[in-house]
């Protein structure tokens, strides 16, 4: 059984009604963003979704900062190209199909994905491979939620996540950076624990393309990258996903991609890191702050070995 703190939002923590307007921040956005539809008409508004007690209560990056800053390499490998690039992506229709070792394989629509739980806002530390990081509102529900609708057979192991593919909207995926489309993947038990969400927006708005939209993973524990973005695909599996940054260099990204500051990147530290607006560097802590709620899924496993 998990066992989980909660940690109650303060009024005085709660993001001011200004920022989930986006009006006074948008007037402070770069030209480029505005003309990447991001302005709040451009999107639905989801609403603040109800408070979760998974929420940390640290201070949430400036949605300036979250927007702007990306890794998204369908669009770009700069932090500015998705920002600059993503506008052209194609979010309607969009539909979602889970297949593989299931019972009832099925393709679902976002109207009919968004009705199986209620939105919640999770606030969520992200902690990226190359040492920033952020906390974002989230707004999303437990996949297990989705998950679920298959009913997973039982020699169901992994479930692999494979995100879209549109060379006309996507000038990343013209490019050999990396085996197209972008795959990840976690073990059951992981996708289907609380902290493990399907995110539709953030700061009370639809995800903006440049974030995932119009769904992304969204796992706290693990380094971003495992988070994929504009998902078309779920598949089950009794076999260990090779996941896309795995074919593309296996010495530096491992399956699990559990935020160890122990273990150190070939290339750098992964000791601290640097919050997103912020000056100083921080300790990184480990599984990104969340152990209490999953370092159990993971006893009695080689944490150096099984990176």
């Amino acid at each position: 059984m998990h066992i989980f703190k909660k940690n109650p939002i303060l009024p005085s923590e709660i993001t001011p009604h200004a920022i989930y307007t986006r009006r006074r921040e948008f007037l402070k956005l770069p030209i480029g963003l505005i003309i990447a539809g991001m302005l709040p008409e451009a999107q639905a508004k989801l609403g603040p979704g109800k408070a979760s007690a998974f929420s940390t209560t640290e201070t949430p990056t400036s949605l300036k900062n979250v927007t702007s800053y990306n890794n998204f390499y369908e669009f770009g490998t700069d932090k500015a190209d998705p920002a600059a690039y993503a506008h052209t992506l194609r979010t309607k229709p969009w539909t979602v199909s889970i297949e593989g070792l299931v019972k009832k394989p099925r393709t679902l629509g976002m109207e009919d994905i968004l009705k199986l739980a209620p939105l919640e806002e999770r606030i969520y530390r992200l902690r990226c491979v190359e040492g920033w990081s952020m906390v974002i509102p989230w707004l999303g529900f437990p996949l297990a939620s989705l998950l679920r609708q298959v009913e997973p057979l039982g020699s169901a192991r992994y479930v692999e996540f494979i995100t879209a593919v549109q060379p006309d909207t996507m000038p990343g995926v013209h490019r050999g950076v990396l085996d197209w489309p972008y795959t990840e993947g976690l073990r059951l038990d992981e996708a289907m624990h609380p902290l493990t969400i399907m995110a539709a927006g953030l700061y009370g708005d639809a995800l903006p393309n440049q974030n995932g939209a119009p769904l992304r993973l969204v796992v706290p524990w693990k380094y971003g990258f495992k988070s994929g973005k504009s998902i078309v695909k779920i598949r089950f599996t009794d076999r260990e996903p090779r996941t896309t940054w795995m074919k593309s260099s296996p010495t530096e990204y491992g399956f699990y991609s559990n935020v160890n500051p122990a273990v150190d990147h070939p290339r750098w530290s992964q000791a601290n890191e640097r919050r997103i607006g912020e000056f100083f560097k921080q300790k990184t802590l480990p599984f990104n702050g969340y152990a209490d709620q999953v370092a159990q899924l993971y006893s009695g496993l080689d944490l150096r070995k099984y990176f």
